[in-house]
């Protein structure tokens, strides 16, 4: 008597893994940013700063652009945006052309109050009777112009313009035109504004407020036809998390749509889903807690990566269930399969070590995700499975065998003509050999159109490029400043040279100690000053007392004690000063940024002999690293192709079906190759993760078709099997090429082509011959 299914099991199975799932998603937080994914230093130095660059001043800026109007127009919508962010805690500074330190009260009064500390320009600071009446004749124009009457007091209580040269030392060295009072970018209709936030450029959470901020002010100035641009690292972070939240709401999707559609299309049963997403959810699963535990945070990528294991992982139940009889006990279908099935699963994960110890942490999770997402399926299918299977008494709706498949299988008798395809690839591969990009373009979440943006707001706003950074380092802040101080006439140098044309750094915005008293010594008495400017005004038309502000402001400057890094705390310059100053482990650091670099090689010369001082290129310390990983990739790949080898001579012990496995194998990688290098695709560091992924998924295709089958039901059972594996993986893969992240791109299309190979070549070469008939 047939013993009743009893699908409360299997449905019970479901719920508890399903469960398991949820709370592991809900759990473990996931990391969006692309600095996960990027390599980290060879030393402590460039460990330090490509932390700084992701985390440290690089990060806070915000270009902006507006266009798409004309010019009064976009000048009262710069002047509006300017308006509405100078006010705004989550700015440090907004500036258009009109200075924006104005805007802000408290930063205001401390370097009105500081001005001649603070100032770079020594002519602010000369007070002699012809300098001096000099300054008053061009505050006489100020005073008859429009703008006289509203700024009167500051002209002719700065005379010299101290405090202007102050907050110009805080503003970039702009290429722009101003036109209507606004900076505009030379060569076109285009309004520019600079932002620095307060929040890092790494805290996703708070920069995508930025952006709602600025998209929010920009829509109540009611625009019309012009349009915000922005650009900067911040936006590019956030745009990117963006795409990857959405490619994994899309992988969650269509992929669970896609595979179960294929597998429903298989089997004809609810049930048969049920089952086969038991392994799902707990590969799923164990692999994001594993991951955890050894990288310390999951990566994005690496969960959509994961998802696509719905396809691929999902081959071991579904080569369970599809090679049973219905009625058959599983431990026999296991008996027959369950051999090929632990030699795929223990080759496949072989092939993952390439990927797993390439060094790269993002890409490692790629590998660790994929290899325990294998293991634990397996695991799942041959211990857990056959109970699944008998509680619902699961089997596919057609097992028997096909005419049109024994007709398919007479091919295999022509299977030299296999040579020729391959020939063909090799010599083409011979013709043009594939280069090896060892660069992390492929991890570049930026656009070309949107790095082309980037790369002109930056030059006209003189917003340095982040990828050269120096850093000075000495025990103390002051230390730290004076250092930067005797570099000023290094900057000068290069400037002359054509070099760059200027660089940013914490002395720029808060001159050491020892300046600032230099500079206060340099200040006359209240007596010679009073004496300075009666002589002075003599020939002009200025009231005795015009200039006692003036007076009394200098008396004030020369009892003030200099200013400290420590008295910045609280005020508007610390948010400034930090990024470029700083404290790490009882160090002091301080970055200087060059501007609009044009020979990097004179910048690195002339500092070579400079102690204390680390230039780093970051392109190439990036590039390099890229190669060294891409090195370290092939070697463990090249490691586990060998051990793979030698788990098959072990457990085939069949010189012809392990030449057969390997022929085919090795047909559908030279096959690939020599797509990427028809499609003029060099060999990056993602193909190479794609390939390992390829040889995994060829291996389990050949395995299979190499098996011994006895009758043609068999090998009716095993084809319609494997075509399922491989509709399911195309999908899920075809799927992942359709994101907007550029590495799960590159990954989809590679591996989607190279799976369909490994399907056609495994039927061909390592299926058996049929005997004549």
């Amino acid at each position: 008597m047939t013993r009743p299914a009893r699908p409360h099991f299997l449905a019970a199975a479901l719920a508890l893994s399903a469960l398991l799932a949820a709370v592991v998603m809900w759990a473990i937080p996931l990391r969006l940013d692309m600095a996960g994914f990027l390599p980290k230093g060879h030393d402590d130095g460039t460990r330090f700063l490509l932390r700084e660059v992701q985390e440290g001043v690089a990060g806070t800026v915000v270009m902006l652009g507006i266009e798409g109007a004309p010019e009064p127009e976009l000048a009262r919508l710069s002047l509006g945006l300017q308006k509405a962010l100078s006010g705004d805690p989550q700015f440090v500074s907004v500036m258009n052309g009109v200075f924006s330190v104005q805007q802000t009260q408290g930063l205001h009064n401390a370097m009105m109050a500081h001005r001649y500390q603070l100032a770079p320009d020594a002519s602010t600071r000369d007070f002699s009777p012809q300098a001096l009446e000099q300054a008053f004749d061009t505050v006489l124009d100020g005073l008859g112009s429009s703008a006289g009457s509203v700024f009167s007091d500051m002209l002719l209580r700065d005379p010299t313009k101290a405090f202007l040269n102050a907050v110009q030392a805080l503003e970039p060295d702009v290429q722009v035109r101003m036109q209507h009072g606004v900076w505009f970018a030379s060569d076109q209709p285009r309004a520019l504004l600079l932002l620095r936030t307060t929040a890092p450029g790494m805290d996703l959470v708070r920069q995508k407020a930025v952006q709602q901020t600025l998209q929010s002010a920009f829509a109540g100035l009611h625009p019309g036809a012009a349009r915000l641009l922005m650009s900067g690292p911040s936006i590019f972070a956030v745009r990117s998390a963006s795409g990857m939240r959405a490619d994994m709401d899309l992988m969650a999707l269509c992929s669970i749509l896609m595979v179960a559609g294929v597998l429903y299309w298989r089997f004809r049963s609810l049930w048969v889903l049920a089952a086969i997403g038991v392994p799902f959810f707990l590969s799923i699963s164990v692999a994001m807690v594993v991951v955890r535990l050894v990288f310390g945070y999951v990566h994005g990528i690496a969960l959509g990566f994961g998802m696509t294991m719905l396809g691929v992982a999902l081959d071991y139940p579904v080569l369970l269930i599809g090679h049973r009889d219905r009625g058959e006990g599983p431990e026999a279908t296991l008996h027959r399969i369950g051999h090929s099935l632990r030699l795929g699963v223990t080759t496949a994960i072989l092939g993952l070590t390439g990927m797993i110890f390439c060094g790269l942490p993002g890409l490692a999770q790629l590998g660790t995700f994929a290899a325990v997402g294998l293991m634990v399926a397996a695991c799942v299918t041959l211990y857990l499975m056959p109970r699944l299977v008998v509680a619902a008494d699961l089997a596919p709706s057609v097992s028997g065998p096909s005419r049109k498949l024994v007709r398919a299988e007479t091919v295999r008798r022509y299977r030299v003509f296999c040579l020729v395809p391959v020939l063909i690839s090799v010599f083409w591969l011979w013709q043009h050999p594939l280069t090896l990009d060892t660069r992390l373009a492929a991890l570049s979440p930026i656009p070309e159109q949107a790095h082309l943006l980037d790369d002109a707001l930056r030059h006209e706003l003189g917003v340095p490029d982040a990828s050269l950074m120096l850093a000075v380092s000495a025990p103390s802040a002051q230390a730290v400043l004076e250092r930067e101080e005797t570099l000023a006439s290094v900057w000068t140098r290069l400037q002359q040279q054509g070099a760059l044309s200027g660089v940013q750094d914490a002395a720029r915005l808060l001159p050491s100690m020892k300046t600032q008293r230099h500079r206060v010594a340099s200040l006359p008495s209240v007596a010679d000053l009073q004496n300075a400017v009666a002589e002075a005004r003599q020939n002009l038309p200025f009231k005795p007392d015009a200039f006692s502000a003036f007076v009394h402001d200098v008396a004030s400057a020369r009892t003030l004690t200099p200013l400290s890094v420590q008295d910045m705390a609280g005020t508007p310059l610390e948010a400034a000063l930090s990024p470029l100053l700083f404290e790490r482990q009882g160090q002091w650091f301080g970055l200087v940024f060059p501007e609009r670099v044009q020979n990097r090689a004179a910048i690195e010369h002339a500092l070579a002999d400079q102690p204390n001082v680390l230039v780093v290129d970051m392109k190439r310390e990036i590039d390099g690293l890229s190669a060294h990983y891409t090195a370290r990739t092939l070697r463990w790949m090249l490691v586990g192709c060998v051990l793979a080898v030698g788990v098959l001579v072990y457990g085939l012990r069949s010189v012809s079906r392990l030449v057969r496995v390997t022929a085919s194998v090795g047909a559908a990688l030279i096959s690939l190759l020599a797509v990427l290098a028809g499609l003029g695709h060099p060999l990056t560091l993602i193909h190479l993760i794609s390939l390992q992924f390829v040889l995994g998924v060829s291996l389990d295709y050949a395995l299979f078709f190499a098996r011994p089958q006895l009758d043609d039901a068999e090998r009716a059972r095993t084809m319609r099997t494997l075509l399922t594996c491989n509709a399911m993986t195309v999908l899920t893969f075809g799927l992942l090429a359709t994101c907007n992240t550029p590495l799960l791109q590159e990954i989809g299309k590679t591996v989607a082509l190279g799976v369909l190979f490994a399907m056609a070549y495994g039927f061909l070469l390592a299926g058996q011959r049929p005997k004549m008939g």
